[in-house]
Order: C-alpha cells, then sequence, then structure tokens
C-alpha cells in the first residue's frame, strides 16, 4: 500500500486539528445552552442542550481515546468489548445504527484502532444514515473484519478511495482527508490489507491479513 510521506510531528497535528474539529460543535452547543441559562434560569429546554451535548462531547472523546490516542505502550492490546462500547457510543448521536458481531477479545491496538476508523469512514459513507454493521469473523490465526456500511445515497469519502487505490492525490493531506490517511496507515502498520467493494446501496470494507 503506497501512501505519501507525513512526518510525525505533521501527522499529530493533523489529527489534533481532526480532535478539534470533531468535538467543537458539542462544546459549542454546551455554551450555548450555559448562556441561555444565566439568562433564563431552569428553562428545560436549555437543560436539555447542555445534558446532550455534554453526552456528545463525552462520547467523542472516550471514542478518539482509542481510535486516535497512544492507549499505552507500542506493544499495548485493546479489548474489542472497549473498541465496541466507544464505537456505540459515538454512533448514539448519529443517522446510522450500529451493529457489531463478534467474539470480545484483545487483539494488538493498531487492529482495534484500525476497526474504530473505518467505522467512521463506513458512517460518512451513508450520510443520511441507515446501518453499519461490523463482523468480526476471525482474529487467528488470520484477520478478517467485514464492516458493511448500508444507506442511500452511498458516498464513500473521495479521500479515501484515492488513497486505497494508491492514486496521487491533487493536494496535500490536510485536516479533513488525514482520518482516512490514519486509517490506511494503521492497516499497512499492522500488516493488514482493506479492500472496498460498492454495490447498489451497499459499500463493504474487508479487512484481512496479508
Amino acid at each position: 500500500m503506497n501512501l505519501p510521506e507525513i512526518s510525525a510531528p505533521d501527522l499529530a497535528a493533523l489529527l489534533a486539528s481532526r480532535l478539534c474539529h470533531d468535538i467543537i460543535s458539542p462544546v459549542g452547543a454546551v455554551q450555548s445552552g450555559l448562556e441561555l441559562l444565566d439568562e433564563m434560569p431552569g428553562d428545560e429546554e436549555s437543560m436539555a442542550l447542555v445534558r446532550n451535548s455534554t453526552k456528545s462531547a463525552v462520547a467523542k472523546l472516550q471514542f478518539a481515546r482509542l481510535a486516535y490516542g497512544a492507549s499505552g505502550s507500542t506493544a499495548a492490546q485493546i479489548d474489542l468489548g472497549d473498541a465496541r462500547t466507544v464505537a456505540e457510543g459515538l454512533m448514539s448521536f448519529e443517522r446510522a445504527e450500529l451493529t457489531w458481531n463478534g467474539a470480545r477479545a484483545y487483539v494488538p491496538k493498531n487492529i482495534a484502532k484500525l476497526i474504530l476508523n473505518l467505522i467512521v469512514i463506513a458512517n460518512a459513507s451513508v450520510p443520511r444514515g441507515k446501518t453499519v454493521a461490523v463482523d468480526v469473523e476471525s482474529l487467528e490465526p488470520a484477520v478478517r473484519v467485514v464492516i458493511t456500511a448500508t444507506g442511500t445515497p452511498l458516498r464513500v469519502p473521495a479521500k479515501f478511495r484515492a488513497l486505497l487505490a494508491g492514486e496521487e492525490l491533487a493536494e496535500p493531506i490536510d485536516a479533513h482527508g488525514v482520518q482516512p490517511y490514519y486509517t490506511l496507515l494503521l492497516a499497512k502498520e499492522a500488516g493488514l490489507s482493506v479492500a472496498l467493494d460498492m454495490v447498489d446501496d451497499r459499500a463493504v470494507f474487508t479487512v484481512a491479513s496479508i
């Protein structure tokens, strides 16, 4: 898999920008709700806004901690049960419904992080929502995980498709394109392949041992 070269400092900076982009909306909504409460103490709608936005921000941060964070040492393993929990938390605020099938197990962290990042891409592929299904079919001796996004219109992010196909990018990777890049970098580091099949209203992402 041929990916553009990005220095470690630039990758860290781009991922930080991506994280800020993800959480600025719910955090801003919390601030707006608090300002409304200053004007109308005890207002139920304002309280609901603060509660829901806080829950959304927490879910996004918990997800980002596993999906983008260090998660311990370079040799650390992640419990797929924990990965499923943070994925369900994130998706509870999205339009698509998440289903997850497969045994709970500890896996090398890059495998868990790859699954979580592919969920983000699968969710982005169905902007109007429907379902995102994770099927952990095998972990040993070979890895095989299938993530299926179902919905219309089907719009797999163009940057991800270009990077997966090894196409030369017209522009450098930016904060909007770093997440697809990071996803495929995780696959490369874990010695895994990622395949994409698009049929009708389904995008199927298959992760497998090389």
